[in-house]
């Protein structure tokens, strides 16, 4: 990116963070530019995100991910089918104190990802390639978060062997999701529906919060 490309960026940054009530140090403020850059280098071959107007990657991709951030319950958490690393790299860097782990079965986004990580210097953030319902860590997560990888009954589905009993989950959805809220199973609560404001958007955006009740 050129320099007037990148301070046009980071000033979209700073303004929109703000409007959202999250206001970026300037550290974090570098490493989301990093990460641009980077999805900039990598989309040339990997296809990384199908929007091609970089001016839209700030607030279609970097604020959207923030908009989440404050409603977040807290805890260790897994970003599951996160693609490029969204919601999941903003989260890490407006939250270092929050564990991150980066989930995605394709092999060429997880190295983009890995890259992602060391470049932006994300000590809390790791990546794990493979699907979500073959793998059972160690330790379970206390909450889950997707953006686009599919709908609610699956999104929990893919989180059950990932999430204690009880935890979280965070779906971000586009329109009121009436129709897959009425179909989730016994099993899932729906906490609260959150209608979100993104600075640049003019689509609908919702966060649906919702816990895994007592089941391994």
């Amino acid at each position: 990116m050129t320099a007037s490309r990148d301070s046009d960026l980071a000033a979209q940054l700073v303004a929109g963070s703000a409007e959202l009530g999250l206001p970026l140090p300037e550290s974090q403020c570098e490493q989301l530019l990093t990460y641009l850059a980077l999805l900039h280098k990598w989309n040339r071959v990997y296809n990384l995100t199908a929007i091609r107007q970089r001016a839209k990657w700030v607030s279609h991709h970097i604020l959207d991910s923030l908009a989440v951030v404050r409603h977040l319950p807290p805890g260790a958490m897994v970003d599951i089918g996160t693609g490029a690393g969204l919601p999941g790299i903003p989260v890490a860097i407006a939250q270092p104190e929050r564990s991150v782990v980066l989930l995605d079965s394709n092999h060429k986004k997880g190295a983009f990802l890995q890259q992602a990580a060391i470049e932006c210097g994300l000590r809390n953030c790791s990546v794990h390639v493979g699907r979500a319902e073959d793998w059972r860590p160690a330790t379970r997560f206390e909450g889950a978060i997707s953006r686009a990888f599919t709908d609610l009954t699956g999104f929990a589905e893919a989180a059950r062997g990932l999430v204690r009993p009880g935890g979280w989950l965070a779906a971000m959805k586009g329109v009121h999701p009436d129709e897959e809220l009425a179909l989730l199973p016994s099993w899932v609560e729906v906490d609260r529906v959150i209608p979100l404001e993104v600075p640049g958007m003019r689509a609908a955006r919702h966060l649906i919060l919702m816990n895994l009740r007592g089941t391994g």
